[in-house]
């Protein structure tokens, strides 16, 4: 089943096309709740007052919903469809690896019980299509996509959250495989040029902590502003600052990207922040920070001999759809 698992992402389309995302969402929902026997659905949907919709984690444990290994092969299909109604081919491709990592997390830990590629759950909370808002979720060990649809407001994919262990598979069949490679490797290069460059605040601290500090959370606040700003950079690192927040922004479909990546480029670029702590050669234990008036951008590769990253975006307002969702789901709490 393992295979058949990490093989849909690559093979089902991603319903590029369709005008309207939340639409295809609608259909792919439907599709997936009217294959469920009465058990599996019980499971699947909730409400959208339900505490557990908030309930975000990236560790290994079990989850509410309905997991991979619980379904037929055609509602894995459905299910899949579904993921790739928000997620772009490049987003369906790291969480394709993010999941296959687990089989290589069992043979290194001996512990397939623990590390299991079907321990992926998919939860849908409301009724898809509602116009007042409704939501759902696939989460697993370091993925965590979330996704909230209110008509005529939008689309909301955050809080976002993909990890890799081991951050580089150093042996085996998948040796070399590393997934975040993009998220650290920008900012290891954009950190450096700074560097070059005289600005030596970008480093705030010689030793990364030990994890993102925004943690599992289920409200991101704002951090210490660390590092230097946007506007004290100059337009080559500025660009590169926006492609690394591209990379973030970039694991879901290009049209919801682009409407994510307005709504931080209108909150202001200048107030942007870039903060670097840890070494800055590679193999280096390190943390980085992206922080803006509206958002935060986290990386940690500290763990596991710093071999281990994890890799978060948080929207202050727009975590889970709150503003979009507004009074309708805080009133009903």
């Amino acid at each position: 089943m393992g295979n058949l698992l990490l093989s849909l992402l690559f093979t089902l389309p991603m319903l590029a096309g369709e005008p309207d995302p939340a639409a295809v969402s609608k259909l792919a929902a439907d599709k997936f709740l009217a294959s469920l026997d009465p058990a599996q659905k019980s499971k699947t949907a909730l409400a959208i007052t339900s505490d557990e919709r908030e309930n975000f984690r990236y560790t290994p444990r079990d989850r509410a919903g309905l997991p991979l290994k619980e379904m037929t092969a055609a509602q894995r299909e459905a299910a899949i469809a579904l993921i790739g109604t928000a997620l772009s081919e490049k987003g369906k491709l790291k969480a394709t690896q993010i999941m296959s990592l687990e089989a290589v997390l069992a043979e290194i830990e001996n512990n397939p019980g623990k590390r299991d590629p079907g321990k992926y759950y998919v939860a849908v909370f409301g009724t898809p299509g509602d116009p007042k808002g409704w939501s759902w979720r696939f989460e697993g060990h370091h993925l965590s996509v979330n996704i909230t649809l209110v008509a005529g407001k939008g689309i909301s994919v955050t809080p976002s959250f993909m990890g890799s262990n081991p951050g580089e598979v150093r042996q085996g069949a998948k040796k070399g495989l590393r997934v975040l490679a993009a998220e650290e490797d920008l900012a290891r290069t954009l950190a450096t040029t700074i560097l070059a460059a005289g600005k030596s605040d970008v480093v705030f601290s010689e030793k990364a902590p030990a994890e993102i500090l925004s943690f599992e959370n289920r409200k991101a606040t704002a951090l210490d502003p660390v590092g230097v700003l946007s506007s004290e950079l100059t337009g080559t690192q500025r660009s590169a600052l926006l492609t690394l927040i591209s990379e973030y922004t970039g694991r879901y479909r290009p049209e919801i990207a682009a409407t994510d990546m307005a709504k931080i480029k209108a909150a202001g670029l200048e107030k942007i922040r870039f903060g670097w702590a840890g070494g800055t050669r590679p193999g280096d234990a390190y943390y980085y920070r992206i922080q803006g008036p509206t958002f935060l951008m986290e990386a940690a590769n500290t763990q596991n001999d710093a071999n281990h990253v994890h890799a978060t975006w948080r929207d202050f307002a727009g975590d889970f759809g709150r503003d979009l969702l507004g009074e309708h789901v805080s009133g009903d709490h």
